[in-house]
């Protein structure tokens, strides 16, 4: 499968934070996205809240100047965090009195959340999903055959 430079380094990014320990949905530099943005923060001034979807003034104006960062607009890289920390059992935007899951650095939290970012990563390049077991595996279901109809 081939697959985006964006993608590739997005990727060994997250992995290698996952592994780190250092991916952290409450740390603008060390949840998805800012280990994306090689943990920065500075991603976090195109919105006015973590976790939130809508581009403030300055988002709106990198977005519309065409801007990247690794690869990526603004919007979308609010829509990975987004599905990243949803992934990750929290309620949108990050507020203290929001839904957020009971140990957010728990390993199977962490997993829970860079799946669904990564599903959502694959789906930006247009490509299946690099985590879909039966990808990995080359697995396809069997059909069997149906009956024919007596009649």
């Amino acid at each position: 499968m081939q697959t985006s430079k964006r993608l590739d380094q997005a990727l060994e990014k997250l992995y290698t934070a996952f592994h780190n320990n250092t991916l952290n949905p409450e740390c603008c530099k060390q949840c998805a996205v800012g280990n994306i943005c090689d943990n920065t923060d500075s991603w976090k001034h195109l919105s006015d809240g973590h976790g939130s979807l809508q581009l403030n003034y300055v988002g709106r104006v990198h977005e519309t100047l065409g801007r990247r960062f690794n690869g990526y607009t603004p919007l979308e890289l609010l829509q990975i965090e987004a599905e990243f920390l949803k992934g990750c059992g929290y309620t949108l935007p990050l507020h203290h009195k929001n839904e957020r899951p009971k140990n957010p650095t728990s390993k199977t939290t962490l997993f829970k959340g860079l799946s669904a970012a990564i599903a959502f990563l694959c789906t930006l390049d247009g490509i299946h999903n690099v985590m879909d077991p039966t990808q990995l595996l080359n697995f396809t279901t069997e059909r069997k055959p149906q009956a024919e109809a007596v009649g």
